[in-house]
């Protein structure tokens, strides 16, 4: 298996997102978990099935993340005994270039932590249509062109030059970067409608250049949030589903033995494995209702923003399969000012 750049992942997941490292000490939600495994089959969450015995949060150590380039995340999604050998592996799917990460956790009793980072210098665009019409080319902006991009030698009459950007699965893309126009802009023409047919990518889809530690530039993409289709039966089975899903987690769970998740960064709006340290931080805060929330979200443009609110209630979101569980269990009333706009 190929070897994945961890800067174009991270990128590629999206700014809030941080993998935990190797040897850290975690907290596994598996109410979180079984959301994306609902999610990705298009099913309500009581589909998958609960277990009694599962608590609803696991404090666990994270063994041998490593990143890599494969074909099997779908095939392995509700594997039982997780991966052999305990190889946790981040996936890019090679019909979407979306990018997973499979991890190993074993369940601990006693309790650590790092920091998982993002690239420095990165810029994201959200495509317009005039970005992926095949007769146009890359609209880059200004500052993003100046920061990320060699600089151009305004001396010549028509300033240009070749870039060339490495993707997930190392193929690599040569565009022209011309400055011209009225009023003058940054613009990627020559082989960038090759690279948008090939990655089938449509207005409201995101593209990143990235500028690595040796100053080689990578290339990642993000899919709008369009309806996925539903995994075929061919790939995972109502049987597999459960028999799989949070059997392994139950049973590590009783037995102090690994398992095996996966997470879709951009299919899951909230971490459902994360540190230990930021856990005990929020958990030493005192939560009542009228306390003044906030939250960052990603906005447009690979941005973030942080949003106020006030706590209106305190309550399980499933008080019959997941009674007593910290995930989502707080209500916020949003500032009327900014509701209409945040993300949901």
């Amino acid at each position: 298996m190929k070897s994945i750049n961890s800067e174009l992942w991270y990128a590629c997941a999206g700014p809030l997102v941080s993998l935990p490292p190797v040897g850290s000490l975690v907290v596994y939600f598996p109410q979180g978990h079984s959301e994306q495994v609902a999610a990705s089959m298009q099913k309500e969450t009581d589909f998958v099935p609960s277990y009694p015995n599962l608590p609803s949060k696991l404090i666990c150590m994270l063994h041998n993340v490593t990143l890599h380039l494969s074909r099997c995340w779908l095939r392995y999604l509700v594997h039982p005994c997780g991966h052999p050998d305990g190889v946790n592996i981040v996936t890019a799917d090679p019909e979407s270039d979306e990018v997973y990460a499979q991890m190993t956790l074993q369940p601990v009793s006693k309790v650590g932590l790092n920091q998982s980072r993002q690239p420095a210098e990165f810029f994201c665009k959200t495509l317009t249509a005039s970005d992926t019409s095949t007769h146009g080319g890359f609209s880059v902006p200004h500052r993003a062109a100046e920061k990320i991009f060699p600089p151009l030698d305004f001396s010549m009459q028509l300033p240009a030059q070749e870039l060339v950007a490495r993707d997930l699965h190392e193929k690599t893309w040569t565009f022209r970067h011309i400055y011209r126009g009225q009023p003058k802009r940054h613009l990627l023409n020559t082989g960038w409608s090759v690279f948008v047919s090939n990655k089938r990518l449509f207005a409201g889809d995101s593209v990143l250049f990235i500028r690595d530690e040796k100053s080689q530039f990578l290339l990642g993409i993000r899919r709008a949030n369009r309806q996925q289709p539903a995994l075929s039966s061919s790939v995972i089975s109502s049987d597999s589903m459960h028999i799989g899903i949070l059997a392994a987690a139950a049973h590590a769970a009783a037995n102090n033995s690994p398992f095996t998740i996966f997470y879709n960064p951009r299919a899951s709006p909230f971490e459902f494995v994360v540190p230990l340290a930021k856990y005990n931080k929020t958990m030493y805060t005192q939560v009542s209702l009228g306390i003044r929330f906030r939250m960052m979200f990603e906005i447009e443009e690979s941005r973030v923003r942080r949003y106020m609110g006030t706590i209106t209630g305190i309550s399980d979101l499933d008080p019959v399969r997941w009674k007593n569980s910290q995930w989502r269990n707080l209500q916020v009333g949003w500032d009327e000012s900014t509701s209409g706009e945040r993300p949901s």
